[in-house]
């Protein structure tokens, strides 16, 4: 039984945190920034792996 706090984690958390990547990713590139671009794909990383690591330690 999912509670409110799995449901957090693994469903509302990675969608935030991956648009905003995709808006870093996308921001970076058209404007040629490595910064921005860089931060996007460590967000979208960490967006993608975040459920796995936090959903591990809670169940």
């Amino acid at each position: 039984m999912a509670t409110i706090g799995t449901t957090i984690f693994s469903h509302i958390i990675p969608v935030i945190l991956g648009f905003l990547a995709i808006i870093m990713v996308i921001s970076g590139s058209l404007e040629e920034s490595k910064t921005k671009l860089g931060l996007g794909i460590v967000l979208f990383v960490v967006a993608c792996l975040f459920p796995y690591v936090i959903l591990s330690i809670l169940v």
